[in-house]
Formats: structure tokens, sequence, C-alpha cells
């Protein structure tokens, strides 16, 4: 008699299987981190002279732990798989959620990255009044160099402002899986 090999974390809420604790957590820190980079990378432009340091040391700090988060959220992945999307997923929602997924994980590494090498050929390194978390300088990576920092930060610019889109298409595959098709793949992260 052949009996089915449950999916990991199968259970009457999660029919098709569920994402790993470790997996959740990974994805629910990085949600208001990257609220947090993204809506202080859009008002620095707006802050006065005084205040202006602060939102850098927050918004470079916390690219800098999103950094962090997503690598070790990329080595947990490779080494621990997410549950397979369910055959009743048709296969272009299959390709479009493998798209974003793969995009928004190339951006949650590059794009500390590109901020981290931005600031740095400003003559701008986490140290001083923009230090990491505040307090904790970090090395110097580079003398300022205008002729790269430019091409950096509009860099650095073209995937922030792709961010938001990225995260539309996320949020709205998981509301549509949820709300109209109802098969329960938004339930696998919760």
């Amino acid at each position: 008699m052949d009996q089915a090999v449950p999916l990991r974390g199968q259970d009457s809420r999660h029919p098709d299987g569920q994402y790993s604790t470790p997996a959740k957590v990974f994805h629910w820190v990085t949600v208001p981190l990257m609220v947090l980079a993204l809506l202080s990378g859009l008002v620095i432009r707006f802050i006065a002279e005084e205040p202006k340091m602060a939102f850098y040391a927050l918004h470079e700090s916390t690219g800098l732990i999103i950094l962090a988060v997503s690598a070790a959220r990329l080595a947990w992945r490779l080494t621990s798989r997410a549950p397979v999307l369910p055959d009743h997923i048709p296969p272009r929602l299959r390709a479009a959620a493998n798209t974003v997924h793969h995009v928004l994980y190339a951006a949650l590494i590059i794009q500390p990255v590109l901020g981290f090498l931005t600031t740095n050929a400003y003559g701008f390194p986490l140290q001083g009044r923009t230090a990491f978390l505040g307090f904790i300088d970090l090395p110097k990576f580079m003398e300022a160099r205008e002729g790269l920092a430019v091409p950096l930060h509009w860099a650095h610019s073209l995937i922030g402002w792709s961010l938001p889109f990225l995260l539309a298409a996320h949020i709205s595959g998981a509301v549509y899986h949820h709300a109209i098709r109802r098969d329960g793949t938004l339930l696998r992260m919760l």
C-alpha cells in the first residue's frame, strides 16, 4: 500500500505545505526593514541639513542590516528547500512568482552593496555622524571618487525606485492567490 509522503508543514490550514519557521522569520523581519529603508531613502533629500546625517545613518544602517539578513536568508534558502508550488498553480503564475522572487532576492543583496559603495565613493564612509547604527565606525573602503560615485548613485536609485514596483507585484500576487484563487498560497508564509 503506497502512502503519500506529506508535504513539509502540511496540515488542515496548509494543505499545500508551508515554509519553515526560519524562512518565515527571514521574510517577516525583512518587511519592516525594507519599509524603513525605502521611506528614509525617499525623504532624505527633503530633510534639513541638521538632521540629514541622522537619516543617512538610519538609511545606511538599515540597508546593511537588510544585506546581512538577506545573505543569511539566501544561505538558508540554498541549504533548505522551499515547499514546492502545488500542481494547481498554472505555469504562467509559477514563472511570474519565480521571476519576482529571484529579482527581489538579487535586489536585496545588490542594493545595499551599491549604497555602501556609493557613500564611500562620495567620501562619506559609515563613520562619525553616519556610523553604522549611529555608533559603529566601519572601515573606509575607498577614497572619494566622484566619477565612480555618480553612476553608483544612479544604479542605487534605479533599483530603489524599482523596489516598490517589485513589492507591489509580490503583494498583489499574494492577495490574488488569497482573495481570488483562494488556493492557500499566502498561508504558506503565515
